[in-house]
C-alpha cells in the first residue's frame, strides 16, 4: 500500500514539472467547478409586512320574481244532461226461495278506454313541519268487559232500479297555468303536553294452570346436599312465592334409573328444606313426578310452579 502511494506521488509530481504551462491554463479554464465550499450561516429573518385592509363587503343582489301569466279562458260546461224519472219502489209479499241455478258463463272483459291526458302544475314548497307536542302518559289498560254480539238482523228487500240518466256533454278542457311558489310557511308551535290518562282499573291475576318448569338444581356426585353456588335459587325462589301468594311449588326428582331412587329422594328432600328454611310454607311445597319425562335429566332436580287450587 506504502509504495503504490509512493509511485502516485512520484507520478503527479512530475507531471507538475514537466507541465507548468498547461497546470496554469487549467486554473484559467472557465468550465471547471472545484468543490463546494462550507455552508455559511443562516442570516436573520426579515420583519413581516403589515397585513393590508380588508376590502369592504361585496353586495349580493337578487332579482324581481318575474310577473305571473295571464290565466288561460275556463272552457265551456257541458250542459247537463236530463235526470231519469225515479224508480218505482214496491213492497211486494216475500216468495219463497228458489232453487239456485247453474252459474253462466262468464263474459269476456272489455277493452281499456284510453287515458286522458293530465298537466299538474307547479306545487309551492311545503312549510316545516312543527315539533309534536309532548305525548301524555298513558293510563293503565283497565279489564276487558264481557262482549256481547247480537243476532244478525234479517236482510230487507232490494227495490227496483230506477232508469238511468242520460249522459251530459262534456265541456272543453281549459288551460292549466302554474303559478309562482309560495313562501315556505313559518314553523308551528308547540302543541301543549296532554293530560295524563286515569289509571283503569287493576285486571285479575294470573293464573298458572299447569305445572310449569322454573328452576333447575345441579348436584355433585353421589351427593344430596344442596350446593353453595346453588343457594341464590332458593333465595329466588322464596322472594318469587312472596310477590306471588297464590302459586305453589312442587320438586320433581324422577329418574329413569331405579337404583338411584334413594338418591334422589334425598335429594329432593335437601331442596325442600332448603326452601322452607328460606321462609316458603310447607303447605306450598308440592313432592312428586311433576315434570316431562322428556326433559328430566339424571341427577337433577326440577321445581316447578303452579296456581294453588
Amino acid at each position: 500500500m506504502r509504495r503504490m502511494l509512493l509511485l502516485a506521488s512520484v507520478a503527479v509530481f512530475a507531471a507538475a514539472c514537466a507541465t507548468p504551462h498547461q497546470d496554469r491554463l487549467a486554473y484559467d479554464r472557465p468550465d471547471l467547478v472545484g468543490p463546494t465550499g462550507a455552508t455559511g450561516p443562516t442570516g436573520p429573518a426579515g420583519a413581516q409586512g403589515q397585513t393590508g385592509p380588508r376590502g369592504e363587503a361585496g353586495y349580493a343582489l337578487s332579482g324581481p320574481p318575474g310577473e305571473a301569466g295571464p290565466a288561460g279562458p275556463r272552457g265551456r260546461q257541458g250542459n247537463t244532461g236530463a235526470t231519469g224519472a225515479s224508480g218505482a219502489v214496491v213492497v211486494g209479499a216475500r216468495g219463497n226461495t228458489g232453487a239456485i241455478g247453474p252459474a253462466g258463463a262468464e263474459g269476456e272483459t272489455g277493452l281499456a278506454g284510453a287515458q286522458g291526458s293530465s298537466y299538474a302544475g307547479t306545487a309551492g314548497p311545503a312549510g316545516p313541519r312543527g315539533p309534536a307536542g309532548e305525548q301524555g302518559f298513558a293510563g293503565d289498560t283497565g279489564a276487558q268487559g264481557a262482549t256481547l254480539v247480537g243476532p244478525t238482523g234479517r236482510t230487507g228487500l232490494t227495490g227496483a232500479a230506477g232508469l238511468q240518466g242520460g249522459n251530459g256533454q262534456t265541456g272543453d278542457r281549459g288551460f292549466a297555468v302554474a303559478g309562482i311558489a309560495g313562501e315556505a310557511g313559518a314553523s308551528g308551535l308547540q302543541g301543549a303536553r296532554g293530560r295524563e290518562g286515569p289509571t283503569g282499573a287493576q285486571g285479575a291475576v294470573g293464573i298458572v294452570e299447569r305445572w310449569t318448569t322454573y328452576r333447575d338444581f345441579n348436584f355433585d356426585r353421589e351427593r344430596a346436599n344442596v350446593r353453595a353456588s346453588e343457594m341464590d335459587r332458593i333465595t329466588e325462589i322464596a322472594a318469587y312465592l312472596v310477590q306471588n301468594p297464590s302459586l305453589e311449588v312442587g320438586i320433581d326428582g324422577s329418574m329413569n334409573n331405579r337404583a338411584d331412587r334413594e338418591l334422589s329422594n334425598r335429594r329432593a328432600d335437601s331442596v325442600r328444606d332448603a326452601l322452607m328454611q328460606a321462609g316458603v310454607p310447607a303447605y306450598k311445597i308440592q313432592m312428586g313426578a311433576f315434570a316431562d319425562p322428556d326433559r328430566r335429566h339424571e341427577g337433577q332436580i326440577q321445581v316447578l310452579i303452579k296456581t294453588r287450587a
